[in-house]
C-alpha cells in the first residue's frame, strides 16, 4: 500500500492498525489473514504483524479460520462518548422517553455521510438491523441523519453526502440531489425528520436535534419503531411531542453542563514556617 499522507506527522503503521480494525464488518465477526489483508490493500506479512500487535493489545484474538475483534474495541468509541458526558446527560431522559413510549431511542452523531450511533436505550423487539453503540447507517435514509444533515448549509449538505458510505448498508432508497434539498428544506423548516421504511423494511423512525447552549446541532435523538406495529399517525401525533420535549430537556441540561465552571485542583504544597512564627495555642 502507498503512503497516503505525505506529512511528516503522519503515522502510517497507526494509520494501518486502525484500517484493520475497520476491516472486520457487521455479520463478519470472524475474517482470515488473507480477507484482512484484501480489505485493507495491505501485504499479508504486514496484515499479520498488526493482527498479532492487537492481540497481544487484547483488540483481537486467533480463532478457527482466522482472526475476530473482541470487547475491548468498545473502550475505543466509548471513550468518545465519555469523553463528551453525552450519555451521562441524556441517559435519565432517554430512560423516561422509552418508558412513555415502550420504543427504543438513539442517539447519533454525523462522521461524512454516515451516522455513528453513540447512545442508545433499548427494548427488545425484532428489527430488520440490529443496533449498537458504534454502529453506522447511511445519513440520508435516516431521521437522525436527517436532521444532521439539515443543520449543515445546503452545499455543505452535498459535499458530506458525496463522500462514500462505510456502513455496509445498500438503502432501499437512493434521493437524487433534487429530493435530498427538498427533503432537507423540509426537516429545517419544521424541526424534525421522518423516516418511513427508507434504509430497511420495517424501520420507521422521528427525529429532533439536541443542542448546545450557543445553539449549535450537536447530535440527533430519535425514536424508533416497527413499522408493522406503529403507524405514522401514532408516531407523529403520540410519540413526537414526547421526543420534542425529551430533546429540549437534554438541550438545557447539556448547555447547562456547559455552562458550569470548571473547577481545577492545584495540589497543596507544604510550606515550613519557623517555630517562632507559630502561634501557641
Amino acid at each position: 500500500m502507498a503512503r497516503r499522507d505525505t506529512s511528516p506527522d503522519f503515522i502510517e503503521a497507526l494509520a494501518r492498525g486502525l484500517d484493520v480494525i475497520r476491516a472486520f464488518q457487521p455479520r463478519q465477526p470472524a475474517m482470515s489473514l488473507a480477507a484482512v489483508a484484501g480489505a485493507t490493500g495491505l501485504a499479508r506479512p504486514t496484515a499479520r504483524r498488526i493482527l498479532l500487535t492487537l492481540e497481544q493489545m487484547g483488540y483481537v484474538r486467533s480463532v478457527e479460520g482466522g482472526f475476530e475483534l473482541t470487547p475491548r474495541v468498545l473502550d475505543l468509541g466509548m471513550s468518545y462518548v465519555l469523553s463528551h458526558n453525552l450519555w451521562e446527560v441524556a441517559r435519565p431522559h432517554m430512560e423516561r422517553l422509552v418508558a412513555r413510549t415502550h420504543e427504543s431511542s438513539s442517539i447519533a452523531q454525523l462522521d461524512g455521510s454516515d451516522i455513528v450511533y453513540v447512545a442508545r436505550v433499548a427494548v427488545p423487539k425484532i428489527v430488520a438491523l440490529a443496533v449498537t453503540i458504534g454502529t453506522r447507517f447511511p445519513a440520508m435514509q435516516t431521521s437522525l441523519g436527517k436532521v444532521l444533515l439539515a443543520a449543515l448549509s445546503p452545499e455543505e449538505a452535498e459535499r458530506v453526502l458525496a463522500e462514500p458510505s462505510r456502513s455496509g448498508i445498500p438503502p432501499r432508497t437512493v434521493p437524487d440531489s433534487e429530493q435530498r434539498a427538498a427533503t432537507l428544506r423540509e426537516v429545517r423548516a419544521r424541526g424534525w425528520a421522518l423516516t418511513d421504511e427508507e434504509l430497511a423494511a420495517g424501520i420507521r423512525s422521528v427525529a429532533a436535534p439536541l443542542r448546545d447552549g450557543d445553539g449549535r446541532v450537536i447530535a440527533s435523538l430519535n425514536v424508533n419503531t416497527h413499522a408493522a406495529e406503529t403507524p405514522v399517525e401514532v408516531l407523529t401525533g403520540e410519540y413526537l411531542p414526547l421526543l420534542l420535549q425529551t430533546a429540549g430537556a437534554i438541550s438545557a441540561d447539556w448547555a447547562a453542563c456547559q455552562a458550569a465552571p470548571q473547577v481545577t485542583v492545584t495540589p497543596l504544597t507544604v510550606t515550613q514556617v519557623p517555630a517562632a512564627q507559630v502561634a501557641s495555642p
